[in-house]
């Protein structure tokens, strides 16, 4: 399984209040489709399927929402992509498959998360690195 990419078609970034006091953030990962999908790059051996998702970060007390929609791309093989067609059927992604799905989703996202962070001056929804002097 080889991602071949992420895209964007809609984020959503708005800050309602500027107390962060006792602040709490949210996550919550949807995946919203599955299909096959189409890629003249690839060779007859390999299907590429387009996983539809959304991403949302929530500052819980109506602080700020962050919400990012897009597609992930991924060539496999013509079983593989079988396989996980048929159990989106039911709604169920196959476990080997998920881990790459998620982490390439959420490595896209937080990214993304923390530049705009910074934009709308908001607490980073990751500890970051910091220097301490024993």
């Amino acid at each position: 399984m080889k991602v071949l990419g992420i895209s964007f078609y809609k984020i959503d970034l708005e800050r309602k209040e500027d107390s962060f006091k006792n602040i709490k953030i949210s996550t919550k990962l949807n995946i919203l489709g599955i299909q096959k999908s189409s890629s003249t790059l690839l060779t007859d051996s390999e299907s590429p399927i387009k996983i539809k998702f959304e991403y949302e970060l929530n500052y819980e007390q109506d602080i700020a929402l962050l919400k990012f929609s897009g597609y992930l791309l991924v060539s496999l093989s013509h079983s593989e992509s079988d396989e996980i067609l048929n159990k989106w059927e039911e709604k169920k992604i196959p476990e080997k498959f998920k881990e790459i799905i998620f982490n390439s989703i959420f490595r896209k996202c937080n990214l993304k998360a923390l530049q705009f962070e910074e934009e709308l001056n908001l607490p980073p929804h990751l500890p970051l690195p910091s220097f301490k002097i024993k």
